[in-house]
């Protein structure tokens, strides 16, 4: 008895070994097709994803497939339990193929005289997906063939894996990650269990079962599985009923398109298949959609761009490059946040923070604001105005081109622009052109990116910091200023008059962080750019609109067009709740400290002759450095002497624009005298408190007007003009 068991056994070892045998010499020499595994990404379309996976733009691969790479980790356990239950319960214990199934099927089939079911298991049906066979006997058995080849070479979870990846779920749409956002528009991570049921019955009959197409023969199809799995005692009758109650809903987004244009950037850089970005997808879908209503404000043809950065990590939340990516007449699908454009005043705070750091001016050191020319260089106001004395705070908060361009002459325009190239801000000329004192005033060009990149400075402590766009990029810092030079210039910026109830002069932090309140505008020569740049606690913001074209939009100005949406854009910004992420900005540096100085010489009132000290100031001062004015101008003693009325001259003859109903408004400004101003009109008091504030007012009738100033003193000045 023994020796018949064992000349037995002898004989499965030998059938067994024969059969490995003629396995192994199959498989060498019909090796296995290279399977679209999860580490060959190349060969899957490219996605660029939020920072929370979702889909921001899919770039079909040559096939025009789309196929979202996915590990099982990135898909929920609820769908791998669904598919296991309903497609292959013993899928972990079989050697690829299982028999029983295979039994059942071919009853069936005879049964009812067609093919009812195929009896395949997920081995299998990874194998008809790799080497496609006919439902021929000679089909199966090439397709049992290739499961005991899968078996063989990969593991149970490669299998699965390339199942997920790799199955039909209708159209061009393969793999369940693009099968879930595409009819879900959700990750894989998070099906419910009626949405894990759909997606498990729907590689059965891609085409019959897709929920857009025919979303009741999907919901009869889901039902079904729901109701195998309660029979299978893998659910509660509960559980299959809630599920039952969910609604098919029929759509089809295979093709998404959040951040297209910077989508596009990412698939030009990066090669890999997945490409996982820092962006916040809701809070750029929610700023695509303020841009682009916002836009229909705008003149026609008129873009706008928004840049947020967090700039504590300097990861960029969202990146809103145009105003409609689908809108040619405004030139969609031009980048503007890396175009060349012209930067306007935006410029002037890293000036003056250079300045502060070289010991040639502190915060309320006294500049002048009148007519110049420097070697034939004749820069003017915005306003076409002059304020005679200002403080350096009044001039880059008025945002004053002449006293600019005479803090960059002291500065040096080689040392202004090597600085910022330096700090990662590159300036670019015009053809031929070097470092001049036009600069200041926009005469060369930046790009938004890196003109954001370089206000982060003023938030990092005088460190610009690199924008991350994906993960993994290194935070890279470079020197832009000092701590107290940038602590100095947020704090300027943040009590910059203006008309909007969101301006705050912030003290202490007890504040909403989206505040708003630091910023900066600009408008370039001929209205061609308007620009706006703020700080929150948080965030770093650039905002700039006009014409892609270069076109003139006059009449558009930043304090107009962009200031508005910037605003807007920090209304909607997510709360940063991460302690760890927080930042002392609003602490005062150790090397600032605040000292009362004397105009027009700009010393300490004990350094200066008691004659000599016409007004004081309370300035804030960098390293203990009190700097004197930066040059002695004969105008000085005059300044602080005479009152003056400059802002019109004396029987000037002044008419409105041709086929224009509006009252002439004009500004009513003086230099020189002390203290504030009471302002008359043909005798008349305009102002009810004397103020040293720019006052407008309107000259409804034509006419002769008599305009008089006089100072706390009593000094007066009157001049006459006459409105045509």
């Amino acid at each position: 008895m023994i020796k018949k068991i064992m000349r037995l056994l002898q004989r499965v070892l030998l059938l067994t070994a024969f059969f490995l045998f003629i396995f192994l010499l199959a498989d060498w020499q019909m090796p296995l097709p290279e399977p679209y595994a999860h580490d060959q990404q190349e060969k899957f379309s490219k996605v660029v994803v939020a920072e929370d996976g979702t889909p921001l733009r899919a770039f079909a691969d040559q096939y025009g497939v789309w196929r979202y790479p996915v590990t099982l980790d990135a898909v929920s356990p609820r769908y791998i339990k669904t598919l296991l239950a309903y497609e292959d319960r013993w899928f972990w214990w079989h050697l690829g193929i299982n028999p029983l199934a295979i039994l059942r099927a071919s009853v069936q089939n005879l049964i009812n005289g067609r093919i009812i079911s195929g009896g395949s298991t997920i081995t299998m049906q990874v194998a008809r997906i790799l080497d496609p066979h006919s439902r021929t006997i000679k089909g199966k058995l090439k397709q049992v063939f290739r499961a005991l080849q899968l078996e063989w070479h990969y593991s149970k979870q490669d299998i699965l894996t390339i199942y997920l990846n790799l199955a039909p779920f209708g159209g061009p749409i393969e793999g369940v990650q693009a099968a879930s956002f595409a009819y879900l528009g959700k990750s894989a991570q998070e099906l419910s269990l009626a949405e894990a049921a759909l997606l498990s019955v729907l590689p059965q009959s891609p085409t019959r079962f897709r929920p857009d197409r025919h979303p009741q023969k999907a919901t009869q199809a889901r039902n079904k599985v729901l109701h195998r799995l309660h029979k299978f005692g893998v659910i509660t009758s509960e559980q299959e009923q809630d599920a039952q109650l969910e609604i098919v809903v029929p759509q089809l987004e295979a093709h998404p398109m959040i951040a297209p244009i910077f989508a596009r950037r990412m698939d030009h850089q990066l090669s890999q298949a997945i490409i996982k970005t820092t962006i916040d997808a809701n809070l750029q879908t929610n700023l695509e959609a303020l841009v682009k209503d916002y836009s229909h404000q705008l003149s026609n043809k008129s873009s706008a761009a928004v840049l947020v950065v967090n700039h504590h990590t300097m990861a960029v939340k969202a990146y809103v490059a145009s105003a409609d990516f689908f809108d040619q007449q405004r030139y969609g699908q031009v980048d503007m946040i890396t175009a060349v454009r012209s930067p306007g005043s935006t410029l002037k705070p890293f000036l003056y923070a250079m300045a502060l750091d070289q010991g040639l001016i502190s915060s309320h050191s006294m500049l002048m604001d009148e007519k110049i020319n420097i070697a034939g260089y004749k820069p003017e106001n915005f306003t076409k105005n002059f304020s005679g004395a200002v403080s350096m705070s009044e001039a880059l908060q008025r945002s004053l081109n002449i006293p600019a361009v005479q803090v960059l002459q002291f500065l040096s325009a080689n040392v202004f622009y090597s600085t910022l190239e330096n700090a990662g801000l590159t300036l670019y000329m015009p053809s031929n052109a070097k470092p001049n004192l036009a600069m200041i005033l926009g005469g060369t060009g930046v790009k938004l990116e890196a003109l954001v990149s370089a206000y982060t400075a003023f938030s990092r402590k005088g460190k610009a910091g690199q924008l991350r766009f994906i993960d993994r990029d290194p935070l890279i810092e470079k020197y832009l200023c000092s701590e107290g030079a940038a602590w100095i210039i947020r704090d300027i910026l943040s009590k910059i008059p203006t008309r909007h109830s969101y301006s705050s002069v912030i003290k202490n932090a007890s504040y909403s962080r989206n505040s708003l309140y630091a910023w900066k505008t600009g408008t370039s020569y001929g209205f061609r750019d308007a620009w706006a740049v703020g700080m929150t606690q948080d965030y770093t913001i650039g905002i700039w609109t006009g014409r892609p074209d270069g076109t003139p939009v006059p009449g558009h100005y930043g304090a107009q067009t962009a200031v508005p949406l910037l605003k807007a854009v920090s209304q909607n910004l997510p709360y940063l709740a991460d302690k760890n992420q927080k930042i002392a900005l609003l602490r005062q540096p150790t090397s600032v400290s605040q000292k009362t100085i004397c105009w027009p010489g700009g010393m300490l009132p004990e350094q200066t002759p008691i004659n000599e000290c016409k007004k004081t100031q309370r300035s804030w001062i960098l390293n203990d450095t009190i700097p004197p004015v930066l040059a002695v101008n004969p105008l000085l003693e005059t300044v602080f002497n005479d009152l003056k009325i400059i802002s019109i001259e004396n029987n000037a003859r002044i008419k409105r624009p041709e086929g224009s109903d509006t009252p002439l408004s004009l500004n009513l400004q003086a230099q020189g005298g002390q203290g504030a101003l009471f302002w008359f009109i043909n005798g008349i008091p305009i102002n009810k408190q004397a103020t040293r504030a720019v006052l407008s007012y309107t000259f409804a009738k034509k006419g002769k007007y008599r305009v008089s100033a006089i100072d706390k003193m009593g000094q007066s000045h009157e001049i006459q003009f006459y409105v045509l």
